[in-house]
């Protein structure tokens, strides 16, 4: 039996008008879709400045001078191939749910990979679970796009999560400063946040596409249980009923809070996602929404 495509051609159509857009200027490459400030050369003027020895005189603005008896350098905006990197978490967790998380975020990171190389941008798709997996790397159109399917496709889950050492050999890995589009449940023993906030220190522009299930939200068992952890194998027996119900979302929700709490204060962006929402509502609705794309 043929393997249904992550995404469908009528997706793709619709996908084709969309950008990934990042807040942050970064300096890079002429090329790329989104505005720079950075100044340098290019078509849409941004401003002068005081010309300098060893300026080209060829931007000089010469109207200017003959007005004020001075040099003055007209500076153009750049677009730069700002690095985009995905992370895609891989770790068990993932597994889980009626509607498995994992099988969801392959399609979000299709549909993202997609919009970015329709907009020629370069993008770096890096699995992760308690390690930084080698990178697959894609660039240079919509042609691109079929063999970073297949790389998508043939992830399994495995391992467990860690942030702290993922976070460490990113940050060895990669030098230059970029957009960080991170897709994870972010459930891990040590406390994510840390991690992430040394991302943003490092620079990158972070956006954190929190994926659930809904049974991760709002548990629907009753009475005494066993619960297993999908990573550890860890044991757990507990009495649950509908308070218990009421303060573990209660706990929930507040984490997801404080996942946009720090996307937001570095600049970045943060956007939950349950998988009960049809794919292309995620793409149009939460990650639209937030400025992740437009």
């Amino acid at each position: 039996m043929a393997q249904e495509p992550l995404i469908d051609r009528t997706f793709l159509e619709k996908l084709e008008r969309l950008a990934i857009h990042w807040r942050k200027s970064f300096p890079g490459l002429v090329g790329g879709h989104n505005l720079s400030r950075f100044p340098g050369p290019g078509q849409e003027f941004l401003d002068h400045r005081h010309f300098h020895h060893g300026d080209d005189l060829r931007a000089v603005n010469w109207r200017a001078y003959l007005r004020f008896e001075k040099l003055f350098l007209k500076m153009f905006r750049v677009e730069p191939h700002t690095p985009i990197r995905l992370l895609l978490d891989v770790s068990l967790s993932m597994q889980t749910g009626a509607q498995p998380k994992f099988a969801y975020a392959q399609k979000l990171a299709a549909a993202l990979c997609y919009i970015g190389l329709v907009r020629l941008d370069s993008i770096a798709i890096n699995p992760f679970n308690d390690s930084l997996a080698d990178p697959f790397r894609c660039s240079g159109g919509r042609h691109r796009f079929a063999p970073a399917v297949d790389y998508i496709t043939q992830l399994k889950p495995a391992g467990r999560t860690d942030y702290f050492r993922v976070v460490r050999q990113f940050v060895s890995s990669y030098a230059k400063r970029g957009l960080l589009i991170v897709i994870s449940d972010f459930l891990d023993d040590a406390d994510c946040e840390k991690a992430l906030q040394y991302l943003a220190d490092f620079g990158h522009e972070l956006m954190l596409v929190h994926v659930w299930a809904e049974e991760d939200r709002n548990p629907p068992w009753d009475g005494e249980l066993e619960l297993h952890d999908a990573e550890t194998g860890a044991r757990l027996e507990i009495e649950f009923d509908d308070e218990a119900r009421a303060r573990y979302t209660a706990a929930f929700d507040e984490y997801a809070r404080m996942l946009r709490r720090l996307a937001l204060r570095n600049g970045g962006r943060y956007a939950g996602i349950s998988t009960s929402i049809p794919i292309e509502d995620a793409v149009f609705g939460p990650l639209a929404h937030v400025g992740a794309v437009e």
